[in-house]
């Protein structure tokens, strides 16, 4: 796989493959070397491997361990990764494969209920022939048991226009015993809505797996593409790359302040968070045609062209506001009363479970795929990683606070760079990846966003892509946040991390 340093690892070499990654790790985790994911891939010789991505240090090649499951099984890393538990529970959901020694071994993407012999993802399946006899069962939990215990199932159906999911609380009072977030409602399978598309046409679809991510989807999903093929894009549509990603995490992180003011009724902050927001998409609007920046991102580069001369005077007329919202926001000791102590997110929590962007880095952990594994023309730019040490959600607002300020300042950066020429070259200009495989990685509003890529023999199709979208890690990380803490302060903490459903249930 291009841009990674393959092994292949038979299912007994696992375990102890696994204790070496360990070992290197040492006591104090670092931000690096650690497994990213797992998904299982069909090969052209008929058989399917598992493939696991991880990283190994800034500046380093990710590294990619190839299994070949016997009989369809393989033995679970999830004690150990913890991490992998989702990942390893959504390919027995969706690939028919079997993990032994799984400490979670429930439904995770099918939900109880629906049979897991259909693997809708396996070779061979057939929608229209599967007999999917679902029977709804409620969700398996952990026997929470007392005479003073409420249960509240919450949710699908939500007020407002949050999106589907169930959450169950288990409660004392207003003390959260236990917390079980049931997602996958609306599971799209985006993934297989890729296979046998063209390059082109997956770019177009990835623009829409979240919607409020499209640029970092599209340009994970073409970097992959890009790294396959041995295409390189131009100078000048690299550093619009940038501009585009940084206005995308510019108006999400001000939608973010202004609905995380709102659960803490902070009403004229949500007000004017989300005016911000607004004003961001009319200059999107304006610069690109798309307020969600949508439909220039393609393999080789850009669609079309971008006139950005405008661009820096008409963020001028929203950043001292945003400046003056910020400052605002952190001098309003009601919405800081809400915040601090609320939701603390433990480092080796955050590390072993697999928490990514902001929520990570709140938690004292230093990871930003920009600095660390530069793509696009990060590598020509001057910013800083915000981190804080505490790990609530007031340290997780003030990463995002200190983004949207990097955000800009790399904007006008890159801005003064910007030198005229192409802005697409479908072109061999490095070695092609001899399998047709390649890993694109963006360092979204919400984390890490990885995309694996595999095209078929011809090069002109996609066989297989997987997504790592950060709020599927996040999600996973969340309930650590929530039991033992209060019924009262549950919608700031949710808030505060940022996730979203669509991105999970992709």
């Amino acid at each position: 796989m291009r841009h990674c340093d393959t092994i292949r690892l038979s299912p007994a070499e696992l375990p102890a493959a696994t204790d070496v990654l360990l070992t290197a790790l040492g006591d104090t985790p670092s931000a690096h070397g650690r497994m990213q994911m797992a998904y299982a891939c069909g090969c052209s010789d008929g058989g399917l491997d598992v493939i696991y991505v991880l990283s190994q240090g800034a500046k380093q090649p990710y590294k990619v361990w190839r299994v070949r499951p016997e009989d369809r099984t393989l033995p679970s890393l999830a004690n150990k990764l913890p991490l992998l538990g989702w990942y390893e529970r959504e390919m027995m959901d969706l690939d028919g494969l079997r993990f032994t020694g799984h400490p979670e071994p429930n439904p995770l993407v099918l939900h109880e209920g629906m049979p897991r012999e259909s693997a809708p993802l396996a070779h061979g399946f057939d929608i229209h022939a599967a007999a999917l006899d679902f029977t709804p069962q409620p969700p398996i939990v952990p026997q929470v048991l007392g005479p003073d215990i409420q249960r509240l199932p919450f949710g699908p159906v939500r007020a407002d226009i949050v999106e589907s999911a169930q959450f169950l609380f288990f409660y004392i009072g207003e003390g959260i015993l236990h917390y079980h977030p049931r997602l996958f409602y609306k599971h799209r399978a985006m993934e297989a809505r890729f296979q046998g598309a063209d390059a082109r046409t997956g770019s177009t679809l990835a623009e829409r797996v979240s919607g409020i991510d499209s640029v970092a989807h599209a340009l994970a999903f073409v970097q992959a593409v890009e790294g396959a093929m041995g295409w390189r894009a131009p100078p000048r549509s690299r550093y619009l790359r940038v501009i585009l990603a940084e206005l995308e995490r510019l108006y999400n992180h001000l939608h973010y302040l202004g609905h995380l003011s709102k659960t803490t009724t902070l009403k004229v902050g949500e007000a004017q968070g989300l005016l911000l927001e607004e004003r961001l998409k009319q200059i999107n609007g304006k610069l690109t045609g798309s307020r969600f920046l949508r439909g220039l991102i393609t393999p080789g580069g850009l669609r079309r062209d971008l006139d950005v001369s405008g661009l820096d005077a008409a963020l001028d007329t929203v950043t001292d506001d945003i400046a003056s919202y910020l400052q605002r926001l952190e001098s309003t000791r009601s919405h800081l009363d809400r915040l601090m102590t609320t939701g603390h997110l433990d480092r080796q929590v955050a590390f072993d479970q697999g928490a990514c962007g902001p929520i990570e880095r709140a938690s004292s952990l230093d990871r930003d795929l920009r600095r660390d594994h530069p793509y696009a023309n990060y590598d020509k730019v001057r910013f800083s990683v915000p981190v804080q040490q505490v790990g609530d959600a007031h340290a997780r607002s003030l990463v995002r606070m200190a983004e949207i300020r990097e955000s800009l300042a790399i904007i006008r950066q890159t801005i003064g760079r910007v030198k005229p020429g192409s802005v697409l070259r479908c072109d061999v200009m490095e070695e092609p990846d001899p399998q047709g495989e390649g890993l694109g990685w963006v360092e979204g509003t919400r984390g890490g966003l990885l995309y694996a890529v595999h095209l078929d023999e011809s090069r002109t199709r996609l066989q297989r892509v997987k997504i790592k979208d950060p709020s599927f890690s996040n999600w996973r990380v969340f309930p650590f946040t929530v039991e033992d803490s209060n019924m009262m302060d549950y919608a700031i903490n949710e808030a505060s991390f940022g996730l979203s459903v669509a991105g999970a249930d992709r």
